[in-house]
């Protein structure tokens, strides 16, 4: 049965929306990460040619998430408005523009390895199986943009227990074929980086005819190209008015993080190393609240699809007070259990002084970042996509890249400093949104 209003009206759904989206996120999360687990015991190499590739996998994904988050968007808020024709209009479109976009990639992926891995700079010893990894993973990525469409879709009709059952049933033919194919089993010789590729790829084609029989059997959307004739270009604009303003952002966001690394690599193996850990370690106190402000974005969309916009102000702040409060107390819990969470990871008393530093700041950047993804996600679903933008690449570049700079490196403030300026920049951002949402420019008609 598909979720409708009365569903929608419990201040509660939140939650239950925000698990399956928290469950597949961390699915999704470990797909990388896994592989180059597997492949660890198999080839330093292999690892090394596989973490490469990956830099450039995730951009990809990335931007194809985002492009498909606003059909997320938009089918959330026709539904609202119940119109379900402009519901399958916009799953038409949206997934033409993904199988096209994916096409593309996926040939430039193939036939231009050797570009993408000079850009790189890919060390001889470990070219061959990178160029294997890039090639044969990338020629399929037009499966996986598509499969990225349907998730999208079946999010906009709140349907995230089937999001996260597609996630689950990857993962485990991703997993299960790794271990029969990265080091061979009885007739099946050891493959490498080759095992992992067609793994990876029968795991995404499985995924792929999951998620569109789930489609069909629990949506009343469907496919027409009597929706392309004429192209719905004011269709199409509203997809790229809520996706291109998010990836734009979203890749700023994504360099700036590459240039503080830059500042991080400065002082040496051991502030590089506490670094990484800490960034993992942040990534508990934040993945749930992602995935809250995610579930609200969905209902952001519908509410404001039905024009009720007080609606929607009451949940945008439910919510913000909810990440705010989970998120101050995971990171602060993180701190107080400091020595114990490192343990994991090393035990060198150098990366448990620095880190403990670390973790103390990262309480009031994880409170800031809180209200930052509730805002941002809030804000684009109610139709005001500019303004997080341009507020993001402002105070990311001049407060959280600039100030790493002048307190990590010309203060001499090391990595505390620069995790202040971080820190910094999350919070303001997070007033600043706050102080957008209060102005009530997302209450106008929707784009």
């Amino acid at each position: 049965m598909m979720p409708g209003s009365e569903m929608y009206k419990s201040r509660w759904t939140v939650f239950s929306m925000s698990v399956p989206i928290f469950v597949e996120t961390t699915l999704q999360m470990m797909v990388p990460n896994v592989d180059q687990f597997m492949l660890s015991h198999y080839s330093q190499d292999s690892v090394a040619a596989v973490g490469n590739d990956n830099v450039i996998f995730n951009l990809v994904i990335l931007t194809l998430a985002v492009l498909s988050q606003a059909a997320t968007i938009l089918i959330a808020h026709y539904r609202g408005a119940g119109n379900l024709s402009k519901v399958s209009e916009v799953c038409t479109v949206s997934l033409t523009v993904n199988l096209v976009l994916g096409l593309v990639i996926s040939a430039a992926l193939f036939i231009f390895d050797d570009f993408f891995l000079n850009v790189l700079g890919m060390p001889d010893e470990i070219r061959a199986d990178a160029s294997l990894y890039l090639r044969w993973i990338g020629i399929f990525i037009f499966i996986q943009s598509m499969y990225m469409a349907f998730i999208s879709f079946l999010r906009g009709f709140s349907q995230l227990k089937l999001t996260m059952l597609c996630s689950l049933v990857m993962n485990v033919f991703n997993i299960g074929g790794n271990m029969l194919l990265i080091h061979g089993w009885g007739p099946i010789p050891s493959l490498g980086v080759a095992g992992v590729c067609i793994s990876t790829n029968i795991s995404k084609f499985i995924g792929f005819f999951l998620i569109l029989y789930l489609f069909h059997k629990y949506t009343p959307a469907r496919f027409s190209m009597s929706y392309l004739r004429p192209f719905p270009w004011k269709t199409f604009h509203k997809i790229l008015y809520l996706g291109v303003p998010s990836a734009g952002e979203t890749f700023s966001y994504q360099f700036s993080q590459a240039m503080i690394m830059k500042f991080v690599n400065l002082f040496g193996v051991v502030v590089i190393t506490t670094k990484v850990y800490c960034y993992i370690i942040a990534m508990v106190s934040y993945v749930y609240s992602q995935s809250l402000a995610m579930a609200t974005q969905i209902l952001v969309g519908y509410f404001k699809g039905a024009g009720d916009n007080d609606e929607v102000d009451k949940r945008v702040k439910f919510t913000i007070s909810v990440a705010m409060l989970l998120s101050g107390t995971i990171s602060t819990l993180l701190y107080l259990n400091a020595d114990a969470v490192l343990s994991i990871f090393t035990d060198d008393p150098a990366v448990h002084a620095l880190g403990k530093t670390i973790l103390f700041i990262e309480i009031f950047l994880e409170i800031g970042r809180a209200v930052n993804m509730s805002m941002v996600m809030a804000l684009n679903a109610a139709g005001d996509v500019r303004a997080p933008v341009t507020i993001g690449i402002i105070f990311m570049w001049s407060v959280a890249t600039f100030g790493s700079w002048l307190l990590g490196v010309h203060w001499g403030w090391g990595l505390a400093g620069i995790w202040i300026a971080m820190a910094a920049d999350e919070c303001t951002r997070g007033l600043v949104f706050f102080w957008r949402w209060h102005q009530g420019v997302w209450r106008k008609r929707f784009a």
